[in-house]
């Protein structure tokens, strides 16, 4: 697998994590009881920095040989 193909396998994991976090939010403004707010709260938090990983890896991975890009200071290689 190159990191071309990786790259995509990232950006499908990140609109997946993207799009369960819509619908916890979604579940979070219905929601009435205060306990299941927080969980749904943290869930979401954790979802988020999943996220952002993924998306942050997918442009990692799609511009590791261009000659111009500079490395994300989180992920060096």
């Amino acid at each position: 697998m190159t990191l071309q193909e990786l790259s995509v396998q990232y950006r499908v994991g990140a609109a997946t994590l993207r799009q369960r976090v819509r619908l916890l939010e979604d579940r979070r403004t219905a929601e009435t009881d205060e306990h299941t707010r927080r969980l749904l709260e943290e869930r979401i938090r954790h979802l988020e920095t999943m996220w952002r990983e993924a998306r942050d890896l997918a442009v990692l991975c799609e511009r590791y040989y261009d000659r111009g890009y500079h490395c994300n200071v989180r992920y060096t290689v």
